[in-house]
């Protein structure tokens, strides 16, 4: 691990990439040993194909286009490159809150090489765009106010990027400086100043209550009560956010080349700017480096369509590291304040919980991701009396949104805290205090939603608790933490998959669906689904993303690229499949389109009385996760059980989850993105502290599978809940070790945080908290 510090890896928690290289280092090994000992012919490996077979349910089939990936052959978007393309730049507000009195680009527009300087003016459409309330502008105008340091001013488009970003240091803006409101406090204080034009500073409350959480609190024999805060994260995706544009001659007025997490939605909200129908913008996505929730809202693809509009040329806009993190959502700082009760026999009765989340300067869906944490503020527990609140509120900071967790992993430290509390007043093991109050199937979860099926959470306590006993006995300090989350975006949402299987001229097979790939292989996961219906070869699919069929799924998030795309793969392959089974050949249906329409329309809204039963989510997965420490009080060793439904890719399933843990480990030690004057105090990537792979402890995933009936083939969604439990793990064995609790994220001055190599932000670049 020590040899690779100096890479960084934000997907995988590097366990397969150590594991790939000891494979190679012991495959070489044992040919030199074989080669010594003169035999005739090396020992043949079995092929991917001998290994997964066809590539059905089940198997290890390698990642779709892995070669590709691999070698460096498969371009991304800043690597795309057209005759005649021009290179462009943003500027951005310096500060976040001041009101713009002029914009002089004269000198700018003077540089030779300069094409074109777009600002508010040139747009011919919406200024305003926004995933759920239009309330981001592309530009802050003249006599306008900026919001953030994120805001853009103006854009240079010149013939090399050297010159755009000369160009737009030359560009003068008159200001005056403004007092930003930069506490969710006090922004949401009678009498506040509106921050946003477009909305009032509380952008959500998500209130939830069942019976009378006070009068029972009162009464009970135990209770926990404190204020845990997290911090503000930078989701730190490798590839920056980039997007071409290029003019075309056919159809279309513009080819959209997109790593956004929902080109179609992209797609309208760039029609809307430019003032265009949307069938003049052919959008094709370009599978990303990474997201995490981060590419969700539109961030430069507006720009860079208006730049080749009016240029008729080919343009390419690329965030520098800074850029981006100035300018895309975080995650969101939570203040939350809880009491929890039980009886004398640890049986948990009662919760009072109130939640903040600082939004910053714009929505994005910082409303939802408060509304989901308020959904899963109580843990897969049993809390028959509840009074929930939970607010999003307007800044001047860095806007907030979503990233992998979606407020399900800040609540979590919160309600596992508390169980931590309550079992030491009970003077009881925290895995039995679990056990007794985990959800199984015909229980009721805090929000009033009966759970019907599916409910794996006590098989994956059961799964860690050898390990956590033998740990335990050791006389190691041990954390444990258990969680929920949701499959699917829910709380009554509308939600689609849909996918188009298209057999071409040379009897391949395209998988057109709505669904980013972001590194978390769901390309490969479809594939999987067609295999498994249709009997035919992995290597004839070919999975795709673009507007030759217009299939606006939203955007890739809430876990459920599997649960909704892997439906409309299966429901269009089972079509395909009726053709085979009635005698036509793959020649015979060159052409034809099959058609996979899934729509989830049963789910509601949280409500403060519900009139029936609610259904928030389609599914829920859930997890047990233990953290063992050494005996010097550092990360040993992580435990992960996890209730899949079913492991699809059980190799890429793994992966998600270890890549996951490492997320979370930084959440929970070292990462943070803290901001003076609205300002991120950094931008290096190891002052913001994401963990490198000599940080890493071992890791131990345990899949266990109970089958979903709503989910393909009986899968659920494993991206985000990956993460939910690891802080709350890590902060219970640091507990123990350090003999005092943390309520505030992340802790770095633990013993186990102090020997992490990242996250060391210079003395003097962010005042003492």
């Amino acid at each position: 691990a020590k040899k690779i510090d100096g890479h960084f890896c934000r997907c995988t928690g590097y366990k397969k990439i150590i594991d790939a290289i000891e494979e190679m280092a012991n495959e070489e090994i044992a040919n030199e040993e074989m080669a010594n000992e003169e035999m005739a012919d090396p020992k043949e490996s079995k092929t991917s194909d001998e290994f997964c077979k066809n590539g059905c349910i089940g198997s290890p089939l390698p990642r779709y286009d892995v070669k590709n990936q691999i070698l460096g052959d498969r371009p991304y978007v800043a690597d795309l490159y057209f005759e005649n393309m021009l290179f462009a730049n943003v500027l951005q507000a310096e500060h976040p809150r001041a009101k713009v009195l002029n914009i002089d680009f004269e000198e700018a527009a003077a540089l030779s090489g300069v094409a074109r300087i777009i600002t508010a003016k040139d747009v011919p459409g919406d200024r305003w765009y926004g995933l759920i309330y239009k309330d981001w502008p592309a530009f802050i105008d003249i006599g306008e106010e900026t919001r953030c340091v994120g805001d853009v001013i103006a854009v240079v488009a010149a013939e090399n990027i050297q010159i755009a970003r000369k160009a737009a240091s030359l560009i003068r803006v008159q200001y005056e400086i403004r007092e930003p409101t930069l506490s969710p406090k006090r922004s949401i204080e009678k009498g506040a100043r509106q921050i946003n034009p477009k909305h009032q500073n509380v952008l959500s409350r998500t209130v939830i209550r069942r019976e009378n959480a006070r009068e029972t609190l009162e009464k009970c024999t135990h209770v926990a009560k404190g204020t845990w805060n997290t911090q503000r994260i930078e989701h730190l995706f490798l590839e920056p956010e980039c997007c071409v544009v290029t003019p075309r001659t056919n159809k279309a007025k513009l080819h959209l080349y997109s790593q956004g997490q929902g080109v179609f939605t992209d797609r309208t909200q760039v029609a809307s700017f430019l003032n265009l129908p949307e069938d003049d913008i052919f959008v094709e996505l370009v599978p990303n480096g990474g997201g995490f929730g981060g590419k969700e809202d539109l961030s430069i693809q507006a720009h860079t369509a208006l730049l080749a509009l009016l240029t008729n040329r080919p343009v390419k806009l690329e965030l520098t590291r800074e850029q981006s993190i100035r300018m895309h959502p975080k995650r969101h700082p939570f203040t939350m304040q809880y009491e929890v009760g039980c009886d004398e026999n640890g049986s948990l009765l009662a919760a009072h919980i109130r939640i903040l989340g600082d939004t910053g300067a714009y929505a994005s869906v910082g409303g939802k991701v408060l509304e989901r944490a308020a959904g899963h503020s109580c843990g897969p527990y049993v809390i028959p009396a509840v009074d929930i609140e939970a607010i999003a509120a307007y800044t001047n900071n860095p806007p907030s949104g979503a990233m992998r967790g979606f407020g399900a992993n800040q609540a979590n430290f919160a309600i596992e805290g508390c169980l931590d509390i309550l079992a030491e007043k009970l003077n009881m093991d925290p895995w039995e205090l679990r056990w007794k109050n985990a959800v199984q199937v015909g229980d009721t979860l805090a929000t009033g939603q009966r759970l019907e099926k599916s409910v794996g959470l006590k098989q994956t306590l059961k799964a860690v608790q050898p390990a956590y006993l033998a740990a335990k006995k050791e006389g190691k300090a041990v954390g444990i933490a258990c969680a929920i989350k949701n499959s699917g975006l829910g709380n009554g949402a509308k939600e689609w998959g849909k996918a188009r299987l298209v057999v071409e001229n040379d009897r391949s097979i395209s998988i057109y669906n709505g669904f980013t790939e972001m590194g978390q292989g769901l390309f490969t996961i479809l594939i999987q689904c067609a295999v498994e219906i249709t009997n035919l070869p992995h290597q004839i699919f070919h999975p795709k993303v673009n507007s030759n069929y217009v299939l606006d799924v939203g955007q890739t998030t809430g876990s459920r690229g599997t649960l909704l795309g892997g439906r409309a793969v299966e429901a269009a392959a089972k079509a395909l499949k009726e053709e085979l089974d009635n005698g036509k050949t793959l020649s015979d249906l060159v052409g034809s389109v099959f058609v996979g329409d899934i729509v989830i329309d049963d789910t509601t809204a949280p409500s403060e009385n519900p009139k029936t039963p609610p259904k928030l989510h389609t599914t829920y997965g859930f997890a047990t996760q233990v953290c063992i420490l050494d005996q010097n009080g550092h990360l040993e060793k992580m435990i992960a059980a996890h209730d899949v439904g079913r492991a699809l890719n059980p190799q890429l399933c793994q992966g998600q989850i270890e890549g996951a843990i490492h997320m979370g480990l930084g959440f929970a030690l070292s990462e943070e993105l803290p901001c003076e004057n609205g300002m991120p105090v950094t931008f290096k990537m190891r002052e913001i502290g994401v963990l490198r792979a000599k940080d890493m402890p071992e890791i131990e995933v345990i899949l266990v599978e109970d089958y979903e009936p709503e989910g393909p083939f009986g899968a659920k969604g494993v991206g985000e809940i990956g993460l939910v439990p690891t802080a709350g793990a890590v902060a219970g064995a640091v507990a123990q070790f350090d003999k005092k609790r943390y309520f505030t994220l992340p802790m770095k001055n633990s013993t186990a945080g102090k020997v992490i190599s990242v996250g060391k932000i210079k003395i003097g670049k962010i005042k003492k908290r």
